[in-house]
């Protein structure tokens, strides 16, 4: 694979060595050591060729090639991309800028440059189809989300874009207007004409987008039991939005009005910062695992917020190192907050109180060594 013309620079190379161990699936056995190997040198191309990141490693006075763990990698929280570009080439051959929402704190939205898209499917592409579509169904995706053009710097569009491309049947779409909100007219034809064919469909949407969409229904009375073998991934959170429900709330009106049990529904845990993608899966795991589960090339730690050094037991921050992030930084520090649980990692919410010590003074050692560039 050469995701640049003429020949392969250290970055085509190290891309097609980690679509391989994209390709190979989440269930594959990637040892520590072999996590390990691909993360040094993930590590050491960002210091050489992301310039903010590798004028933060000199400051703090380490050699990257002395680093023989990736657990001693700096960590860059995810409030930096709000004022840094984190990029390992010239902005402009960036193939897709993404940005986040922008419903927290004062409103700047954190962007992630995007060099390879290819490198992006590779790596999220089978995850879903893995939590998602674990028995291997072709469903028609029913999207409440933006389309990719409408909203093109959203990395959930794009990557829903892939997933209809990929997996999915004829018969779904996009349901979500910037402009008029909700389609609910042609999302209630949809549905209806599914139950009508007793064809299952896949429902995608974000949890604030559900809650509207739930109060629609309970305004007008419009109610469906979708066929059995549907399912709905549902994504994001209620950061800085004025409703909210509970999981249990949220499920359970997914239950009544459209007729998804809980059992079929799947949690994304993902951010515009990280190419990779978390998720609980009851199609995948069973109902009694509650726990949110990466693929084999992400590693999670769980943190203590102020000195952000890993926690023996209990909740703490986390922190993700993603190796699909080999344009930018792979090590993100997160303000949200979850504990190990198993094999997975239990999710509670974002950090309370404040910003955590530990992100603040990262955050801030980082933006001070950018000051200081020309």
């Amino acid at each position: 694979m050469n995701l640049g013309g003429g020949a392969e620079s250290e970055f085509d190379e190290l891309a097609a060595e980690l679509t391989d161990v994209f390709d190979a699936g989440v269930d594959q056995d990637l040892s520590e050591e072999g996590f390990t190997r691909l993360a040094l040198r993930t590590f050491r191309f960002q210091c050489r060729e992301n310039r903010v990141f590798g004028d933060l490693v000199r400051a703090r006075g380490i050699d990257p090639d002395r680093i023989d763990r990736w657990q001693e990698i700096p960590l860059v929280p995810t409030r930096v991309f709000r004022h840094v570009p984190l990029f390992s080439a010239p902005l402009a051959s960036a193939e897709r800028v993404f940005r986040t929402s922008g419903t927290t704190g004062s409103g700047v939205r954190g962007t992630h440059y995007v060099r390879s898209l290819a490198l992006y499917r590779a790596a999220a592409l089978p995850v879903f189809a893995a939590n998602v579509l674990p028995d291997g169904a072709r469903l028609p995706v029913v999207a409440l989300l933006p389309s990719p053009q409408a909203a093109a710097d959203s990395s959930l569009s794009y990557m829903v874009e892939a997933v209809m491309a990929t997996y999915g049947a004829t018969g779904g779409g996009w349901f979500l207007d910037a402009d008029d909100g909700l389609l609910t007219a042609r999302f209630r034809t949809t549905l209806d004409a599914a139950v009508d064919d007793g064809s299952p469909v896949c429902l995608v949407a974000t949890a604030f987008a559900l809650v509207h969409l739930l109060e629609a229904c309970g305004r007008d009375g419009w109610s469906v039991s979708l066929p059995e073998g549907s399912r709905l991934m549902e994504t994001g959170g209620y950061k800085g939005r004025t409703r909210s429900l509970s999981r249990s709330e949220l499920y359970g009106g997914v239950e009544d009005w459209l007729g998804i049990p809980s059992a079929a529904i799947v949690n994304e845990y993902g951010m515009t910062e990280m190419l990779s993608q978390l998720y609980r899966s009851p199609l995948r795991t069973g109902e009694k695992d509650l726990d949110h589960h990466g693929p084999p090339w992400v590693r999670t730690q769980v943190l203590d917020p102020i000195t952000l050094r890993p926690v023996e037991s209990g909740a703490g921050l986390l922190a993700h190192f993603d190796l699909a992030n080999l344009g930018t930084v792979s090590s993100i520090l997160t303000e949200d907050w979850g504990e190990r649980r198993g094999g997975g990692i239990c999710l509670l919410g974002r950090a309370p109180g404040a910003e955590p010590r530990g992100c603040s003074l990262a955050a801030e050692e980082i933006l001070s060594v950018a000051r200081g560039l020309p």
